[in-house]
């Protein structure tokens, strides 16, 4: 029977749970099994490194260290905009998305994590970032 290796397309499904259980995503919830390519960087190195030499059916369940998920938050991604620089028709809210360009032009997802008199506080690290992750896998196809 074949196992899970580089370059293969696979089909998993998964659930992923945060340290206190809480669930973040899930593809059963979607009835959707995730595909992609290993090797591909296309996932968190983790996630793809506990699906190495899986079967078909096979179910396990993987921690994953903040190093090989989403990384450790990053302070410098954490600035003080000044609300002169915002755009004129929106008003800040604590946990409201925003999206900013780089100077290259590519677009950046940033909440908002406080509200002050003059500006707002905004954080750019994934929402995951600093956080240990728990993952339960099946392998449901391998191509």
């Amino acid at each position: 029977m074949s196992q899970v290796k580089k370059d293969d397309t696979v089909k998993v499904h998964y659930t992923g749970k945060l340290p206190d259980g809480q669930v973040f995503d899930s593809s059963v919830e979607r009835g959707e099994p995730l595909k992609f390519t290993m090797g591909k960087g296309e996932l968190i190195p983790g996630f793809e490194s506990g699906l190495i030499d899986m079967k078909v059916n096979e179910k396990k369940t993987i921690n994953i260290p903040k190093e090989e998920a989403y990384g450790a938050i990053r302070e410098e991604l954490v600035q003080e905009v000044p609300n002169n620089q915002l755009p004129e028709d929106i008003k800040p809210e604590v946990g409201m998305g925003l999206v900013s360009k780089t100077q290259s032009g590519k677009d950046i997802n940033l909440v908002v994590k406080d509200v002050k008199e003059d500006s707002i506080v905004v954080d750019g690290n994934h929402p995951l970032a600093g956080k240990d992750l728990t993952f339960e896998l099946e392998v449901v196809e391998i191509m």
